[in-house]
Protein backbone atom coordinates (compact mmCIF):
# COMPACT_ATOMS: atom_id res chain seq x y z
CA UNK A 1 0.00 0.00 0.00
CA UNK A 2 1.81 3.19 -1.18
CA UNK A 3 1.08 6.37 1.33
CA UNK A 4 -1.20 8.85 0.49
CA UNK A 5 0.35 12.52 -0.92
CA UNK A 6 0.45 14.92 1.54
CA UNK A 7 -1.83 17.71 1.59
CA UNK A 8 0.56 20.66 2.53
CA UNK A 9 4.56 21.23 1.41
CA UNK A 10 7.21 23.66 2.44
CA UNK A 11 7.46 26.74 0.08
CA UNK A 12 9.05 29.77 0.66
CA UNK A 13 7.12 33.00 0.33
CA UNK A 14 6.40 36.28 1.85
CA UNK A 15 3.49 37.99 3.08
CA UNK A 16 4.57 41.55 2.92
CA UNK A 17 7.28 43.09 0.46
CA UNK A 18 10.23 44.26 1.61
CA UNK A 19 13.58 43.28 2.61
CA UNK A 20 13.96 39.72 1.60
CA UNK A 21 15.23 38.70 5.31
CA UNK A 22 12.78 40.51 6.81
CA UNK A 23 9.66 39.10 5.04
CA UNK A 24 10.59 35.52 3.80
CA UNK A 25 9.42 32.41 5.48
CA UNK A 26 9.52 28.71 5.09
CA UNK A 27 6.08 27.93 5.70
CA UNK A 28 3.41 24.97 5.48
CA UNK A 29 0.93 25.58 2.39
CA UNK A 30 -1.28 24.20 0.02
CA UNK A 31 0.22 21.65 -3.09
CA UNK A 32 -0.64 23.44 -6.21
CA UNK A 33 -2.43 21.99 -8.71
CA UNK A 34 -1.30 22.85 -12.60
CA UNK A 35 -3.83 24.74 -14.78
CA UNK A 36 -4.46 23.78 -18.39
CA UNK A 37 -1.24 23.27 -20.58
CA UNK A 38 1.06 23.22 -16.92
CA UNK A 39 2.65 20.33 -15.31
CA UNK A 40 3.42 19.88 -11.74
CA UNK A 41 6.79 18.59 -10.16
CA UNK A 42 8.25 17.56 -7.49
CA UNK A 43 10.77 19.90 -7.10
CA UNK A 44 14.84 18.53 -6.56
CA UNK A 45 16.42 21.65 -7.54
CA UNK A 46 15.44 25.45 -7.56
CA UNK A 47 18.49 28.17 -8.30
CA UNK A 48 18.05 31.30 -6.40
CA UNK A 49 18.39 34.88 -8.63
CA UNK A 50 19.10 38.50 -8.42
CA UNK A 51 15.20 39.07 -9.51
CA UNK A 52 14.68 36.97 -5.99
CA UNK A 53 15.39 39.49 -4.10
CA UNK A 54 13.72 42.52 -6.58
CA UNK A 55 10.35 40.07 -5.99
CA UNK A 56 10.46 40.19 -2.35
CA UNK A 57 10.65 44.55 -2.60
CA UNK A 58 7.61 45.01 -4.77
CA UNK A 59 9.33 43.97 -8.29
CA UNK A 60 5.78 41.95 -9.61
CA UNK A 61 2.96 44.15 -10.37
CA UNK A 62 0.73 41.81 -7.75
CA UNK A 63 0.09 41.78 -4.33
CA UNK A 64 1.61 39.75 -1.94
CA UNK A 65 1.58 36.60 -0.26
CA UNK A 66 4.35 35.64 -3.24
CA UNK A 67 6.81 32.63 -4.09
CA UNK A 68 10.49 32.98 -4.94
CA UNK A 69 12.74 30.77 -7.44
CA UNK A 70 12.06 31.50 -10.98
CA UNK A 71 14.07 28.13 -12.04
CA UNK A 72 13.59 24.89 -11.72
CA UNK A 73 14.17 20.93 -12.29
CA UNK A 74 12.34 17.91 -10.88
CA UNK A 75 10.00 15.09 -11.41
CA UNK A 76 6.50 15.47 -13.14
CA UNK A 77 3.97 14.24 -10.82
CA UNK A 78 0.69 15.56 -12.40
CA UNK A 79 -0.18 17.13 -15.73
CA UNK A 80 -2.84 19.81 -16.34
CA UNK A 81 -5.39 19.22 -19.47
CA UNK A 82 -4.40 19.27 -23.06
CA UNK A 83 -0.74 17.99 -21.62
CA UNK A 84 1.02 15.84 -24.41
CA UNK A 85 4.47 16.26 -24.45
CA UNK A 86 5.80 14.72 -21.08
CA UNK A 87 4.45 12.19 -18.46
CA UNK A 88 4.53 11.20 -15.17
CA UNK A 89 7.81 10.71 -13.55
CA UNK A 90 9.24 12.32 -16.35
CA UNK A 91 12.63 14.68 -15.01
CA UNK A 92 11.96 18.09 -17.02
CA UNK A 93 13.42 21.53 -16.18
CA UNK A 94 11.70 25.00 -16.48
CA UNK A 95 9.75 27.77 -15.44
CA UNK A 96 7.24 28.16 -12.74
CA UNK A 97 3.94 30.44 -13.14
CA UNK A 98 4.67 32.94 -10.95
CA UNK A 99 1.94 35.18 -11.65
CA UNK A 100 -0.91 32.68 -11.17
CA UNK A 101 0.10 31.02 -7.65
CA UNK A 102 1.02 31.80 -4.22
CA UNK A 103 3.94 29.96 -4.14
CA UNK A 104 7.01 29.64 -7.06
CA UNK A 105 9.55 27.23 -7.22
CA UNK A 106 11.61 27.46 -3.86
CA UNK A 107 8.95 24.73 -2.74
CA UNK A 108 8.76 21.11 -2.50
CA UNK A 109 6.20 21.05 -5.12
CA UNK A 110 5.55 23.82 -8.49
CA UNK A 111 3.76 24.56 -11.60
CA UNK A 112 5.75 25.03 -14.40
CA UNK A 113 4.67 26.77 -17.60
CA UNK A 114 7.83 26.09 -19.32
CA UNK A 115 9.08 22.70 -19.35
CA UNK A 116 11.03 20.65 -21.18
CA UNK A 117 13.31 17.08 -20.74
CA UNK A 118 16.48 17.43 -19.08
CA UNK A 119 18.30 16.19 -21.73
CA UNK A 120 20.57 12.57 -21.01
CA UNK A 121 24.14 13.77 -20.05
CA UNK A 122 22.72 17.07 -18.27
CA UNK A 123 22.32 16.22 -14.11
CA UNK A 124 18.72 17.53 -12.88
CA UNK A 125 21.02 20.56 -11.15
CA UNK A 126 22.83 21.67 -13.54
CA UNK A 127 19.20 21.76 -15.83
CA UNK A 128 17.80 23.71 -12.95
CA UNK A 129 20.85 26.25 -13.18
CA UNK A 130 19.84 27.16 -17.18
CA UNK A 131 16.47 28.73 -17.49
CA UNK A 132 16.63 32.32 -16.80
CA UNK A 133 20.26 33.06 -17.12
CA UNK A 134 20.01 31.40 -21.11
CA UNK A 135 16.62 33.68 -21.47
CA UNK A 136 17.94 36.55 -20.09
CA UNK A 137 21.02 36.53 -22.15
CA UNK A 138 19.76 35.47 -25.49
CA UNK A 139 17.09 38.18 -25.12
CA UNK A 140 19.30 40.83 -24.85
CA UNK A 141 22.17 40.05 -27.53
CA UNK A 142 18.94 39.73 -30.11
CA UNK A 143 18.14 43.17 -29.33
CA UNK A 144 21.82 43.93 -30.30
CA UNK A 145 22.01 43.96 -34.22
CA UNK A 146 25.13 41.73 -33.71
CA UNK A 147 26.42 39.41 -36.77
CA UNK A 148 29.30 36.72 -36.74
CA UNK A 149 32.62 38.72 -37.12
CA UNK A 150 31.76 41.73 -34.79
CA UNK A 151 32.89 42.35 -31.73
CA UNK A 152 30.96 42.65 -28.36
CA UNK A 153 32.29 43.92 -24.45
CA UNK A 154 30.50 42.35 -21.80
CA UNK A 155 30.58 43.94 -18.60
CA UNK A 156 30.08 41.74 -15.88
CA UNK A 157 31.18 38.29 -17.46
CA UNK A 158 31.50 36.55 -14.38
CA UNK A 159 27.57 37.35 -13.28
CA UNK A 160 25.82 34.24 -14.35
CA UNK A 161 23.80 35.92 -17.08
CA UNK A 162 26.77 37.68 -18.06
CA UNK A 163 28.97 34.27 -18.62
CA UNK A 164 25.86 33.05 -20.50
CA UNK A 165 26.02 35.93 -23.02
CA UNK A 166 29.71 35.27 -23.05
CA UNK A 167 29.33 31.79 -24.61
CA UNK A 168 26.22 32.23 -26.76
CA UNK A 169 28.31 35.16 -28.50
CA UNK A 170 31.26 33.00 -28.98
CA UNK A 171 29.07 30.26 -30.34
CA UNK A 172 27.69 32.92 -33.09
CA UNK A 173 31.10 33.58 -33.85
CA UNK A 174 31.20 37.11 -32.50
CA UNK A 175 34.75 37.94 -30.63
CA UNK A 176 34.01 38.93 -27.19
CA UNK A 177 35.18 41.01 -24.70
CA UNK A 178 34.59 40.53 -20.89
CA UNK A 179 35.36 42.40 -17.83
CA UNK A 180 35.50 40.44 -14.90
CA UNK A 181 36.77 39.42 -11.71
CA UNK A 182 39.72 37.17 -10.80
CA UNK A 183 37.04 34.36 -9.86
CA UNK A 184 36.22 34.07 -13.68
CA UNK A 185 38.88 35.43 -15.58
CA UNK A 186 40.73 31.94 -16.38
CA UNK A 187 37.57 30.16 -17.39
CA UNK A 188 36.27 33.46 -19.75
CA UNK A 189 39.92 33.26 -21.66
CA UNK A 190 39.39 29.15 -21.81
CA UNK A 191 35.79 29.54 -23.57
CA UNK A 192 37.92 31.99 -25.92
CA UNK A 193 37.04 35.45 -25.07
CA UNK A 194 39.55 38.55 -23.71
CA UNK A 195 39.18 39.35 -20.10
CA UNK A 196 40.21 42.94 -18.21
CA UNK A 197 39.52 43.45 -14.83
CA UNK A 198 36.96 45.84 -14.06
CA UNK A 199 37.66 49.75 -12.48
CA UNK A 200 39.77 52.54 -13.27
CA UNK A 201 41.09 52.40 -17.12
CA UNK A 202 38.71 50.05 -17.87
CA UNK A 203 38.01 52.12 -21.14
CA UNK A 204 41.45 52.23 -22.65
CA UNK A 205 42.38 48.44 -21.76
CA UNK A 206 39.25 46.91 -23.74
CA UNK A 207 40.39 49.31 -26.85
CA UNK A 208 43.70 48.15 -26.81
CA UNK A 209 42.28 44.64 -26.57
CA UNK A 210 39.92 45.79 -29.51
CA UNK A 211 42.22 47.83 -31.61
CA UNK A 212 39.47 50.18 -31.26
CA UNK A 213 36.22 50.20 -30.65
CA UNK A 214 34.05 47.08 -29.56
CA UNK A 215 30.38 47.33 -32.58
CA UNK A 216 28.64 47.07 -29.52
CA UNK A 217 28.47 46.28 -24.97
CA UNK A 218 25.96 44.74 -22.70
CA UNK A 219 25.91 45.77 -19.32
CA UNK A 220 25.36 42.45 -17.05
CA UNK A 221 27.16 43.86 -13.68
CA UNK A 222 24.82 45.52 -11.05
CA UNK A 223 27.54 47.96 -10.82
CA UNK A 224 26.04 51.71 -10.63
CA UNK A 225 27.91 54.66 -12.67
CA UNK A 226 29.49 52.45 -15.38
CA UNK A 227 26.99 53.05 -18.25
CA UNK A 228 29.04 56.30 -19.18
CA UNK A 229 32.41 54.29 -19.33
CA UNK A 230 30.70 51.83 -21.90
CA UNK A 231 29.71 54.41 -23.86
CA UNK A 232 33.01 55.70 -24.11
CA UNK A 233 33.98 52.29 -24.83
CA UNK A 234 31.62 52.21 -28.03
CA UNK A 235 33.03 55.14 -29.30
CA UNK A 236 30.52 57.48 -27.73
CA UNK A 237 27.40 55.99 -29.08
CA UNK A 238 24.39 54.82 -26.42
CA UNK A 239 22.55 53.64 -29.38
CA UNK A 240 25.28 50.73 -28.87
CA UNK A 241 25.25 49.96 -25.21
CA UNK A 242 22.64 47.64 -23.87
CA UNK A 243 21.74 47.23 -20.43
CA UNK A 244 19.55 45.04 -18.28
CA UNK A 245 21.17 45.47 -15.08
CA UNK A 246 20.69 49.09 -14.99
CA UNK A 247 17.68 51.55 -16.20
CA UNK A 248 20.32 54.21 -16.70
CA UNK A 249 18.49 56.76 -14.20
CA UNK A 250 21.47 58.95 -15.33
CA UNK A 251 19.55 59.26 -18.46
CA UNK A 252 22.73 58.86 -21.21
CA UNK A 253 20.55 57.08 -23.56
CA UNK A 254 21.44 53.38 -23.96
CA UNK A 255 19.02 50.82 -24.46
CA UNK A 256 17.46 49.37 -21.72
CA UNK A 257 15.48 46.22 -20.83
CA UNK A 258 13.21 48.35 -19.10
CA UNK A 259 12.49 50.33 -22.67
CA UNK A 260 12.94 47.76 -25.09
CA UNK A 261 11.26 43.57 -25.01
CA UNK A 262 11.38 41.77 -28.02
CA UNK A 263 9.66 39.15 -26.42
CA UNK A 264 10.63 35.92 -23.94
CA UNK A 265 12.86 33.61 -25.18
CA UNK A 266 11.81 30.62 -23.56
CA UNK A 267 12.31 28.88 -27.26
CA UNK A 268 15.99 28.31 -26.65
CA UNK A 269 15.80 26.54 -23.23
CA UNK A 270 16.02 23.27 -25.03
CA UNK A 271 19.06 24.17 -27.18
CA UNK A 272 21.35 25.18 -24.67
CA UNK A 273 20.33 22.13 -22.23
CA UNK A 274 21.13 19.84 -25.13
CA UNK A 275 24.58 21.81 -25.26
CA UNK A 276 24.98 21.47 -21.70
CA UNK A 277 24.98 18.12 -21.78
CA UNK A 278 27.38 17.94 -24.75
CA UNK A 279 29.92 20.01 -22.28
CA UNK A 280 29.05 22.84 -25.09
CA UNK A 281 27.56 25.37 -22.48
CA UNK A 282 28.14 25.48 -18.81
CA UNK A 283 26.62 27.45 -16.00
CA UNK A 284 28.83 27.20 -12.90
CA UNK A 285 27.37 26.33 -9.67
CA UNK A 286 28.54 27.44 -6.55
CA UNK A 287 26.73 26.18 -3.67
CA UNK A 288 24.21 24.15 -3.36
CA UNK A 289 22.10 24.11 0.03
CA UNK A 290 18.53 22.47 1.70
CA UNK A 291 15.67 24.45 0.95
CA UNK A 292 15.70 24.57 4.95
CA UNK A 293 19.32 26.56 4.81
CA UNK A 294 17.48 29.27 2.46
CA UNK A 295 18.49 32.00 4.92
CA UNK A 296 22.25 31.34 4.48
CA UNK A 297 22.30 31.06 0.58
CA UNK A 298 19.76 34.48 0.23
CA UNK A 299 22.61 36.08 2.26
CA UNK A 300 25.56 34.61 -0.04
CA UNK A 301 23.45 35.47 -3.36
CA UNK A 302 22.66 38.62 -1.71
CA UNK A 303 26.82 39.98 -0.63
CA UNK A 304 27.02 39.58 -4.81
CA UNK A 305 29.91 37.10 -3.74
CA UNK A 306 28.32 33.69 -4.51
CA UNK A 307 30.96 33.39 -7.52
CA UNK A 308 27.84 31.35 -9.57
CA UNK A 309 24.97 29.71 -9.09
CA UNK A 310 23.43 28.96 -5.71
CA UNK A 311 20.88 26.11 -5.53
CA UNK A 312 18.66 25.07 -3.15
CA UNK A 313 18.31 21.07 -3.33
CA UNK A 314 15.02 19.24 -2.16
CA UNK A 315 16.01 15.91 -3.71
CA UNK A 316 17.94 13.25 -2.44
CA UNK A 317 20.15 13.16 -6.01
CA UNK A 318 22.29 16.64 -7.09
CA UNK A 319 24.28 14.94 -9.87
CA UNK A 320 23.33 12.88 -12.97
CA UNK A 321 19.96 12.40 -14.61
CA UNK A 322 16.95 10.83 -11.65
Amino acid sequence: MTNPKPATMKALRLETYGKPLDVLQLQDVAIPNPGNGQVRVRVHACALNPADWAVCEGFLPVPPPRGIGFDVAGIVDALGEGVTNVNVDDVVFGIPDYMGYLTCGAAEYAVLKVFLPVPEGLGITEAAALPMVVETATRSLDLLPLTAGQTLMVNGGGTMTGFAAVQIALLRGVHVIASAGETFTSRLRELGAKVTPYGEGMVERVRELVGGAPDFALHTAQVKGTLPDLVKIVDGDPKRVFSFADRDEEGIGVRTAWKENNGLRYDVLGHYAQLAAEGRFLIPIARTFPLEEWREAAELSMSKKAHGKLMLILGVSTTGNL
